[in-house]
């Protein structure tokens, strides 16, 4: 930390790094008189080396000093929803939600309670996790199913440990599948920028000419939701001209020989007619990628369909039989320092979960174990069927909700469902710092901290490091970070008799941080002053993968246990199976999920430098398309797709960077502050206009949100 004396005061210079999204660039917080004035890139950053985004530079303080911040617990008075609120303090609060999460456990027992988070990456997901162990429930609900989690759940099933560990920086090559790292992410959008200076080759997988298409050496452009077939396709060239690692094959994997075989049914000239991409141009990308070092960047583009699981675990096999795992210039693994805890390690930690009997009840663990359950990724529950058990009672009664950190009336397809099932439920309790379309249909709303004023430490494999975001400025009001909510909720449950065990006995966020750290050598005193650490990392580590074989599984032992296919396969695209009747109603096809820099997710919707870059949500239209259907350019049309019980509406963008007939949008619209229902959330929001109840990925229980039918509707 460095300081500079001015007349106005002190001014400190916080080394940090920004949590706006899951890139987590090295950031600089400039604070004077207890405010952040500013908040810039930090340039000696080993990983981002002064990457940075408009995010990073005014989403913090934007959400911190907004005039719409949460600073008070707020109790409703009104029916859900009606926007009637009277300030209680904290105890009155945490009293009337523990009496109601209290009487509903009582009744119905722990599982009738459920929690709802993006993930357990970020604190505040450990926070829900453990407060809802600790209460006896195994239910709590993710973000992932939409977002990295078909790709987790494959490297997961095939003992491949090399998430977010793309050398790019010493890499040869650089296979871009699904990933517009333009727009998501800047320190690896700056890093192709490099290889391709240095004479390093690009091929890019993507139905949308996004803009790392424009510095390729090679683009294939398959038809959505097909990429599966390119992947199997490229591993039937690797093994057929010999380019293949014979002593990696034979030394770090397993069932290489079933691979073989199943490769062996997409030659080439398969996949052309499966995904419209030349065959030529598949062999093309094979030989550049076949001569590395190569690196595999994959995206959301291929995680968001119902074969999602199958789709990565053909590219992760092609990456294994590359040789390109934990190499020089290749996807390394992740390694941690010794005595070092990250937060997933910590909810698969015995001293941390329920009894087996309990986690079997997880709901979706009976048709998802690979992801809900004992044995699934997180443990966390399949997202479509808890809302289903709040709303039937089947396989059993959910009756109460704890949310903090997710806006899931936004964030999960079927928004009339889930606002459906909110109002179903006997109490919801939300944590957030500003009133969402989520919280807006709570009993409880409670003012959360901001990433300028809490703690938190994370691993960044990429770097390799572990990085801290710290707390810049003390809590606006009467603001608390999750894990004071989570512990203050606990005890209040336990005088209630209401909880099975202490999931969270950290006094404080320093102290987790200090559990986390353990004998690493990484002190919270480096941590602070420089906002992360380097350890000591080693490459071409092959002789241990997490999986029962200690190799990776190229044939899986894990989803061979489910009884799903344990080599990487094809599947059609389920709007392929539609009749012709209803492809003639709905003839254009609904990519989701389009990034922009002014957003993440749901986040930053009311800022106003956001609005004045991206004002409305916008759908990419090819000018052939626009022309066909007599749209124009800014027109505001209406989406609707076969399941889905509403609509969206957005504004006509017309560009050749989508395929004819293929139209795209973003994702996490609303319209804060505005009297619309849900503001905005049934009006400008995607997942409004789409279903949550299937076709599931048969591993992940994935819904595909991506590569669907759908239709225009002028207004």
């Amino acid at each position: 930390m460095t300081m500079a004396a001015t007349s106005s005061g002190e001014l400190r210079v916080v080394p940090s790094t920004c949590s706006e999204c899951s890139v987590h660039c090295g950031s600089l917080v400039y604070v004077r008189d207890g405010v952040v004035e500013d908040v810039k890139p930090n340039p000696s950053h080993p990983l981002s080396k002064g990457a940075f985004c408009i995010k990073g530079l005014k989403g913090a303080t934007g959400i911190t000093y907004s005039d719409r911040r949460l600073l008070y617990p707020l109790r409703r008075v009104g029916e859900r929803g009606e926007g009637k609120w009277q300030r209680v303090s904290w105890d009155e609060a945490l009293d009337y939600a523990a009496d109601r999460f209290a009487a509903v456990r009582e009744k119905y027992g722990p599982p009738a309670l459920i929690g709802a988070c993006n993930n357990v990456y970020f604190g505040r997901g450990i926070a829900v996790v453990m407060l809802l162990r600790s209460l006896g429930s195994p239910n709590w609900m993710i973000n992932q199913d939409l977002c990295g989690g078909c790709r987790a759940v494959s490297l997961r099933a095939s003992g491949l440990d090399i998430t977010r560990g793309e050398d790019i920086d010493n890499a040869r090559c650089a296979l871009v599948v699904g990933r517009n790292s333009y727009d998501a992410d800047p320190i690896e959008w700056m890093a192709l920028k490099k290889l391709k200076k240095r004479g390093g080759q690009i091929v890019v997988i993507d139905p949308k000419r996004i803009p790392a298409v424009g510095m390729a050496d090679l683009w294939l452009r398959p038809k959505p939701g097909t990429d599966a077939a390119i992947g199997l396709a490229m591993i039937h060239v690797t093994i057929e001209e010999h380019l293949y690692d014979r002593e990696f094959v034979a030394r770090s994997t397993h069932g290489f020989d079933k691979l073989r075989e199943r490769a062996a049914e997409f030659a080439p000239q398969r996949a052309e007619e499966l995904t419209g991409v030349p065959a030529a141009d598949i062999v093309a990308a094979v030989r550049i990628y076949g001569h590395g070092p190569s690196t595999f960047v994959s995206g959301h583009g291929i995680d968001a369909f119902s074969a999602g699981v199958q789709t990565f675990r053909a590219f992760h096999c092609l990456v294994a039989i590359s040789g390109n795992v934990d190499r020089r210039g290749g996807n390394r693994r992740v390694k941690k320092p010794g005595g070092f805890r990250d937060n997933l390690q910590l909810v698969h930690d015995p001293k941390f979960r329920l009894p087996r009997q309990v986690e079997e009840q997880t709901l979706g663990a009976d048709r998802f174990p690979l992801w809900a359950g004992p044995r699934g990724w997180q443990t966390a529950c399949h997202n479509p069927t808890a809302i289903d058990a709040i709303l039937t009672g089947k396989p059993y009664p959910v009756r109460a909700m704890y949310v903090s950190g997710a806006n899931i009336v936004v964030t999960y397809p079927n928004t009339p469902k889930t606002v459906e099932a909110l109002r179903s439920l006997d109490f919801l309790m939300a944590a957030s710092d500003a009133m969402t379309p989520t919280a807006e249909l709570a009993d409880i709303v409670v003012p959360k901290t901001t990433a300028l004023e809490e703690d938190e430490i994370r691993l960044q494999p990429g770097g390799p490091l572990i990085a801290m975001t710290q707390a810049a400025v003390p809590p606006r009001g009467e603001a608390r970070n999750d894990f004071a909510i989570a512990r203050a909720l606990l005890a209040k449950m336990r005088t209630r008799g209401a909880a099975s065990a202490d999931f969270l006995p950290w006094q404080s966020q320093d102290e987790f941080i200090e559990y986390l750290l353990g004998d690493s050598g990484v002190t919270l005193q480096t941590l602070r002053r420089d906002g992360y650490a380097v350890y000591p990392y080693a490459l071409e580590n092959f002789d241990k993968f997490p999986s029962p074989t200690g190799k990776i599984e190229l044939f899986s032992q894990a989803i061979a246990a489910i009884g799903a296919d344990p080599l990487p396969n094809f599947a059609a695209p389920a709007r392929d199976g539609a009749d012709a009747e209803l492809k003639a109603k709905f003839p254009l096809t609904l990519l989701t999920g389009d990034r922009e820099k002014t957003y993440h997710h749901s986040r930053f919707r009311d800022q106003p430098w956001a609005k004045k870059i991206s004002p409305d949500p916008r759908l990419l239209i090819h000018p052939a398309t626009a022309r066909a259907l007599a749209v124009a350019d800014g027109q505001w049309v209406r989406i609707e797709t076969p399941g889905g019980r509403g609509s969206c509406k957005v504004k006509i963008r017309i560009s050749e960077n989508t395929p004819e007939d293929v139209v795209s949008t973003g994702m996490g619209w609303w319209r804060p502050g505005s009297m619309m229902p849900g503001s905005g959330a049934f009006d400008v929001n995607i997942n409004a206009a789409m279903t949550y109840d299937g076709p599931w990925d048969p591993i992940s229980g994935s819904v595909d949100s991506r590569g669907i039918l759908c239709r225009i509707v002028a207004i």
